[in-house]
């Protein structure tokens, strides 16, 4: 594990240290959360990405479908 150091407003660290101790958790701990979530941000887009370029061949002929043609089963 690799030590960083970051810079915030004093009032807005206590803030955060108020809020991890409510949810029994470190400020460390809920930012190695928060780094884990932010970085899946990416991931999530390119797989989005992959996800449109796979169904790229799906054609509806232009034709706009009701919400409740959408959502039958």
């Amino acid at each position: 594990m690799k030590n960083i150091t970051l810079s915030a407003d004093e009032d807005l660290i206590e803030q955060a240290r108020t809020v991890a101790r409510a949810r029994r958790t470190t400020l460390n701990a809920a930012f190695r959360e928060w780094l884990v979530q932010y970085t899946s941000q990416r991931n999530r887009a390119r797989d989005f990405d992959a996800l449109m370029r796979r169904l790229k061949y799906v054609n509806s002929g232009g034709r706009r479908f009701t919400r409740d043609e959408m959502n039958e089963r």
